[in-house]
């Protein structure tokens, strides 16, 4: 079964914020983008990074990096 909500593994949640994957992986390890694990592979949801996205936009001036 698809779940066309799940971005599985982090070249797939670095395509969906545009960034390459070294600079995923690095600001996953920081804790500055949410995901979790199925297993040992990285996992996010789409819905979950665009309402992370939109919370960065809200609190204005900073990056999407940057921790909360």
């Amino acid at each position: 079964m698809e779940n066309s909500d799940l971005l599985y593994g982090v070249p797939a949640i670095a395509a969906f914020l545009g960034l390459r994957t070294k600079q995923a992986r690095h600001r996953i390890a920081a804790g500055a983008i949410p995901v979790f694990r199925i297993g040992g592979t990285i996992c996010a949801r789409r819905t979950s990074l665009a309402n992370w996205l939109a919370e960065c936009e809200a609190r204005g001036g900073g990056t999407a990096g940057e921790a909360r």
